[in-house]
């Protein structure tokens, strides 16, 4: 896997407007995966990591509360998550992740962020056959064959293990991410998770110069401005400069 998990540019809360964008879209997540997991984080490891990768990204509790509160209740809204692929500037592959009460507006708005950089949208398929589809967990550590061991009593596929830095970093199917975490506990106790997500990973990079760097940065941060886009995967990879 190497580190192309971290390929992904994240939404920096950089201004209150930044900031109200991020607790939004962290609400919403939370409100479904409780909607579809129960409100219990106990019980819900998915809703546990969510939570605890909010409060890692300084979003209030209040946020996190009133969402679960929601979430209990009966009706509020109807999300429903919706998947867009394409190909952005310099030919690299885009996966856009939304939630949305809405699809014809969400799908309105994300193909207009392609159009507007001289992108392709795609077809449901068309480019998610070329990302691993991962759940990925890290934390600090060395005993990469203990860890391994865990996992493997636990019946999880492990894809890869990394031990670098006195990080250990497991990648396993998204199928496989609350049984692995839950061997990670059983095994270790109580960990900090540094990385805790699903992600797409690419299977190969596409190298982005040129005039095609300022345009892909423009399709990423558009995309990543509208309130029903959640998560944003790419298989670009930008040189830094000297």
């Amino acid at each position: 896997m190497g580190r192309a998990f971290q390929n992904r540019k994240e939404s920096m809360a950089k201004t209150a407007d930044a900031k109200t964008k991020v607790y939004s879209k962290y609400g919403r997540e939370i409100y479904v995966c409780a909607k579809q997991g129960g409100t219990d984080p106990a019980g819900n490891l998915s809703l546990r990591g969510l939570i605890e990768r909010a409060k890692k990204d300084q979003v209030p509790s209040h946020v996190i509360d009133k969402a679960l509160d929601k979430a209990s209740g009966v009706g509020g809204e109807d999300f429903s998550a919706a998947r867009y692929e394409g190909f952005g500037p310099g030919n690299a592959m885009v996966i856009v992740d939304c939630l949305t009460d809405n699809p014809n507006r969400t799908f309105g708005d994300v193909r207009g962020c392609f159009t507007k950089t001289k992108s392709k949208i795609g077809t449901p398929g068309s480019v998610s056959h070329m990302f691993d589809h991962c759940a990925i967990l890290a934390f600090l550590g060395d005993d990469e064959e203990a860890t391994l061991e865990a996992l493997m009593e636990a019946d999880v596929d492990v894809t890869d293990i990394e031990n670098e830095d006195g990080r250990i970093t497991v990648f396993a199917p998204h199928t496989d991410y609350a049984k692995a975490k839950q061997a990670l506990l059983d095994a270790f106790g109580e960990l900090d998770f540094e990385v805790d997500e699903i992600q797409f990973v690419p299977q190969a990079t596409t190298p982005i110069e040129g005039d095609d760097v300022a345009m892909f940065e423009k399709l990423i941060d558009t995309l990543n401005d509208l309130d029903d886009v959640q998560n944003v995967f790419h298989s670009a990879e930008i040189a830094s400069e000297a």
